[in-house]
């Protein structure tokens, strides 16, 4: 499951920069409860990106911003509480990890759903039944 974090450069702090990904990640698989799950933890991937702030704009002007879209298939986030404790969470996490003054509201964390059997790890294109049967045999 792709992670993408967008951040004007200064928002997170040097070591918040490096911690950023592995915290997100770390929420995607711990609010499914997959946290220890041997075939999602290693396909739950991403990078960081640090524009200038002069390249990130709120309401027309330039100014910090955070985005952390990630994509996931299309089963994923199956009720509004795993929604809500995933995007929470996230926010905090950018909260915690910034260097100087960012509002919360210019924290953005956005969700893209595959369609179904469009998923593709290794060449392979998953349904969400076999993504699931992997997820299973993952727990083992």
């Amino acid at each position: 499951m792709p992670i993408t974090v967008n951040v004007t450069q200064g928002l997170l702090s040097q070591q918040g920069e490096r911690d950023v990904l592995p915290l997100v990640a770390d929420a995607l698989l711990r609010v499914h409860g997959l946290t220890d799950n041997r075939f999602m933890a290693p396909n739950v991937i991403g990078h960081l990106v640090v524009s200038d702030e002069s390249k990130t704009y709120v309401g027309g002007k330039a100014q910090s911003l955070a985005v952390i879209e990630v994509k996931v298939p299309s089963a994923t986030f199956p009720n509004a509480e795993v929604k809500q404790a995933f995007v929470s969470e996230v926010t905090d996490i950018v909260d915690r990890h910034k260097a100087g003054s960012h509002p919360r509201e210019r924290t953005f964390v956005n969700v893209t759903f595959a369609v179904d059997g469009a998923w593709g790890i290794g060449g392979k294109a998953y349904s969400n039944a076999e993504l699931g049967e992997a997820i299973q045999r993952g727990a083992n």
